[in-house]
């Protein structure tokens, strides 16, 4: 989570499909199962993939990053689907594979579509190696994934001045691209803490968190903190794909003490929180 390099790497390279145990999620990479079936958690994976390309040369170019974008969500059309119109929105981008080859396929396969799909295939053919909840989820993958993410893909396409409800309250591209914008160029972010902030983090350490956890969580919170707040936006569904389960916002985000870790009572539906450290 502070190393945004190996972050888009890890959204952009090919995955490695491999598992060691019913407890072991690394085959889904850098994503967890709300992620790819909820799409919850895209707009920093999302801003990721637009800095990655938006900063390649000295001037940051917008085009390329929204095209990189597209690429990267690319899915397929039917067989049986009518040509698009201009005014319509499309969710094919096979035409970008020559300048995105690592993004999008020929057959308009985008790199998300491919990862999702086999990451379902994967499971179905290492059943043995899957827990029942794991096991469960690869037929809706297989037979909802597609029309989920098609729709998806047009809502990011949505204006930003859209003055229609559909516009409203969705993640887009222009609010993506915004972001990368105002972020800049990726960057590690990786510190370590000194020895008297270890053993403080450790003395006011709760049973059931994890020390790598609270020292992750604190430097992310240190090292993404603004000039005009204390306060972090924190990625919860982003930090679970880091981690590869869903205990840290199901059990250890909520054992975090007011001492190390202060939330934002008025946050507005997000997880605003400050360090203490």
């Amino acid at each position: 989570m502070l190393n945004e390099i190996e972050e888009f790497k890890a959204y952009t390279d090919k995955p490695a499909y491999k598992c060691n145990g019913k407890r072991d999620f690394s085959f889904i990479g850098r994503f967890s199962f709300e992620m790819i079936m909820d799409f919850i958690g895209l707009n920093r994976v999302l801003s990721i993939i637009a800095r990655g390309y938006m900063f390649k040369n000295d001037t940051p170019d917008i085009g390329y990053a929204r095209r990189a974008l597209c690429a990267w969500c690319s899915i397929p059309d039917k067989k049986i689907a009518a040509p698009k119109e201009e005014w319509q929105f499309r969710t094919d981008f096979r035409d970008l594979h020559e300048d995105f080859p690592e993004l999008v396929d020929a057959k308009g396969q985008g790199w998300f579509y491919r990862h999702v799909h086999k990451t379902e295939k994967f499971i179905t053919k290492n059943s043995d190696m899957m827990s029942k909840a794991t096991l469960a989820k690869a037929e809706p993958l297989k037979k909802d994934f597609d029309a989920a993410w098609r729709a998806k893909v047009k809502q990011f396409q949505v204006s930003l001045y859209s003055p229609e409800t559909k516009g409203a309250w969705v993640l887009r591209f222009d609010d993506v691209l915004a972001d990368a914008l105002e972020l800049g160029p990726l960057t590690d972010k990786t510190f370590s803490f000194s020895e008297d902030e270890k053993a403080r983090i450790h003395a006011l350490l709760p049973e059931g968190l994890p020390y790598e956890v609270a020292e992750t969580v604190i430097a992310y919170c240190i090292a993404n903190k603004s000039d005009d707040s204390d306060y972090v936006i924190l990625p919860v569904s982003n930090f679970d794909a880091y981690f590869g389960n869903t205990s840290f916002s199901h059990k250890w985000l909520n054992l975090f003490p007011d001492t190390l870790l202060e939330r934002d009572k008025q946050s507005f539906g997000v997880c605003r929180v400050r360090s203490l450290i």
